[in-house]
């Protein structure tokens, strides 16, 4: 996407999601509300890549990892708030509203971005519409059969045939990527260290951070009986830690490297679901669980803004927007996966018929979190040590006035 403007590509991301928006508040039937989600999620896969690449553009080497917390941070801040306004809406108002809140952001940033940010560009090579088809239609196979696994059966005809389907379709990219002329993703960056480690740990730990997500906030409905918008408060100190720890996280990553936090923030988090996989039940009070909870944050917070930083910087500039795609790309399977697998695990243990059997499912799904917290962490050791960086000052297509 960047051969066609990065800040035009943002731009038009941004209007599709805002667009898509308005149509699921609109949406009189399930049908209609799918599709309009569907269009939101092609709205931000333009916008969610692009926004990593520009800044990793803007910004050199040195400052990087300051702006990737700075960048979390704003992330944290959405995170933060977002289950507290969900639950005030779905409590107050009418599900249809959370999508309305969409509207004015999209309003405010598209002039604001046509205003203050310079247009940049990649390079200008050929587009590889081979490997956008098979890298397309493989990645859809996987998340299909990832996503209905756990109904459909994971023996079942549908998700085995997408599985393999996908999979085959994904060798058949890497196939082709090693000999195309201009792929959309060259095989060497995976020669790099890196770029090959830090990669994987980064899904691993939004794996993890999805699918405590995914069961966090019905462990308080279902066991601690909360509405949306207590479980929503509960959240908060969890996901608060995104907000303040990340460009704090950001600062350190430029100074100390990127491997000793990841290894770091993965090690919290193992600590931290550890620690709720042993006293999480159905009489275990909520300040039990808060250490447990803000530890797991910090370490997710100290792990992400390094990992992005360890990816970016080990490419060339003007192939920051392929690492960042590739980054984005994997971060959303790692979220898809993390949430496949605690849901699976959840229903061989756990049910939803009382508050013992979902407190049941829960624990041993947060043990299933723990354990992808770990091996991320042992992924992340291979993440080459600090290395002096060569400062390579921002062109003018890249500057922010």
């Amino acid at each position: 996407m960047t051969r066609f403007g990065r800040r035009r590509m943002f731009i038009a991301g941004l209007a599709v999601f805002t667009i898509a928006s308005m149509g699921c508040a609109l949406s009189p039937d399930i049908g209609t509300l799918i599709a309009a989600r569907a269009l939101q999620g092609l709205g931000a896969s333009m916008v969610l890549p692009l926004s990593l690449t520009m800044i990793s553009a803007i910004f050199p080497p040195q400052q990087r990892g300051k702006a990737m917390g700075l960048y979390l941070g704003f992330t944290g801040l959405a995170t933060f708030s977002g289950p507290f306004i969900g639950g005030v809406i779905a409590e107050g108002l009418d599900w249809h509203w959370i999508f309305w809140l969409n509207l004015p952001v999209g309003l405010i940033v598209i002039p604001l971005m046509a205003w203050r940010v310079d247009e940049g560009v990649g390079p200008n090579n050929r587009f590889d519409l081979a490997g956008v088809v098979l890298f397309t239609l493989g990645s859809f196979g996987i998340v299909w059969a990832l996503v209905r696994g756990n109904m459909a059966g994971w023996g079942s005809l549908e998700v085995l045939s997408a599985l393999v389907l996908g999979v085959t379709l994904v060798i058949a990219f890497v196939a082709w990527e090693g000999r195309a002329p201009a792929p959309m993703l060259p095989m060497r960056f995976f020669r790099l260290r890196a770029f090959a480690t830090a990669n994987p740990a980064s899904a691993a730990a939004f794996a993890s951070l999805y699918g405590t997500a995914f069961f966090l906030a019905q462990y308080f409905q279902t066991v601690h009986g909360e509405g949306p918008l207590g479980a929503g408060l509960r959240l908060m100190p969890w996901t608060a830690t995104l907000m303040v720890c990340a460009p704090i996280a950001g600062r350190l990553a430029d100074r100390v490297g990127e491997r000793k936090l990841v290894v770091g923030g993965l090690l919290l988090q193992t600590i931290g679901m550890g620690w709720i996989t042993l006293v999480a039940d159905t009489d275990t009070g909520y300040l039990e669980l808060l250490p447990a909870l803000i530890v797991g944050g910090a370490g997710l917070t100290m792990a992400m803004p390094a990992a992005q930083k360890a990816v970016v910087g080990a490419v060339q500039p003007q192939e920051i927007g392929q690492a960042s795609g590739v980054f984005m790309t994997l971060r959303k399977f790692g979220g898809v996966f993390g949430i496949s697998v605690t849901v699976a695990v959840f229903a061989g243990v756990g049910g939803y018929t009382s508050a013992q059997q979902f407190s049941h499912g829960f624990t041993a799904a947060m043990g299933a979190v723990t354990a992808i917290a770990f091996i991320g962490m042992l992924i992340a050791l291979g993440i080459p040590g600090r290395l002096p960086h060569t400062v390579v000052a921002p062109s003018r297509a890249n500057a922010v006035p």
